[in-house]
């Protein structure tokens, strides 16, 4: 909607360019926040988000992130807010645009300088997934993100991730011996092994709604918990493109779509308090026999695996 918006205002600008009266910003087409939200949208920004949507989808797309920021570069240029060889902060944060294939569905997302942008949701055809109306859970993302970035090590933003994730999809803490259990114990090794012998995303969770003792339907809140843990490490303030978070945020996007959640008020990842997930020591994980998830009821009910 925020970039319908931008366009609509950008085409009347563009009819007198002397009705700009200060540059279009991240904030007018994405509603960024931060230091981001303030930054002039420029040519190079335009081009490498451009470049990104091309690797992933084999072109630009029509409704991205880069035709907005396109239009808006040409209009600040115009204006003689920016120039066409200006180099900005976005280009040095970077851009990224990843596909993440869920049941039912491929989403597309699209960050600048480490902001979630847009989501795109395209049903895949060949699927029943809007026949049974299934919804998508926090097992089904993480499975998710382990096809999408395989081969990547799990880091410390990843496994708080994944045990907030966990910790949503099983009403409990973390279990000794649990796929958050082991993520955070690979994030501890990983930097201390040579390349070939470091744990991956896919390594702990494609399986991750078999090796899950619970799960439940992915919710805007369970999004916005899970994207406040990944902020928090290593790199606070930053996601990870096509991670943890984006897989479950895509899940969340995926069941309001189709009805099977209440819509989110606002912006999702801002709606919700953050929740600070700090990494346990190992001794204090929950021994297995223990917490078993309370029954709920409504879209955050936790579905426990009878064998």
């Amino acid at each position: 909607m925020e970039m319908e918006v931008a366009r609509e205002q950008m085409s009347k600008a563009n009819e007198d360019v002397s009705l700009l009266k200060s540059p279009i910003t991240y904030r007018d087409i994405v509603g960024a926040e931060g230091k981001l939200g303030s930054d002039p949208v420029t040519p190079e920004d335009a081009a490498l988000m451009q470049s990104a949507e091309t690797r992933t989808y084999g072109k630009t797309q029509k409704d991205g992130a880069a035709s907005v920021m396109q239009a808006a570069a040409e209009e600040n240029v115009k204006a003689g807010f920016v120039q066409k060889s200006d180099h900005s902060q976005v280009a040095e944060e970077g851009v990224a645009a990843q596909k993440i294939l869920l049941p039912g569905a491929a989403v597309g997302m699209e960050y600048i300088a480490g902001q979630p942008v847009m989501v795109a949701v395209k049903p895949t055809p060949t699927d029943s997934f809007f026949a049974t109306a299934d919804a998508v859970t926090i097992g089904d993302a993480l499975e998710a993100a382990a096809v999408g970035a395989s081969d990547r090590p799990v880091g410390e933003n990843d496994a708080r991730a994944i045990q907030s994730a966990v910790m949503r999809a099983t009403g409990a803490p973390p279990r000794a011996g649990g796929v958050a259990a082991a993520a955070m114990s690979a994030a501890d090794l990983n930097p201390r092994v040579p390349s070939a012998d470091k744990t991956t995303l896919a390594d702990l969770l494609v399986d991750a709604t078999i090796t899950m003792e619970a799960d439940k339907v992915a919710t805007q809140e369970d999004a916005a918990k899970v994207l406040a843990a990944e902020m928090r490490a290593p790199h606070e303030g930053e996601v990870t493109p096509g991670g943890v978070a984006a897989a479950i945020q895509a899940a969340a996007d995926m069941n309001e779509l189709i009805g099977l959640i209440e819509p989110a008020v606002g912006n999702p990842a801002r709606s919700f308090p953050l929740e600070d997930t700090p990494m346990p020591q190992q001794n204090a994980l929950i021994p297995e026999t223990e917490h078993t998830p309370k029954p709920a009821t409504g879209e955050g009910q936790v579905h426990a695996k009878v064998d």
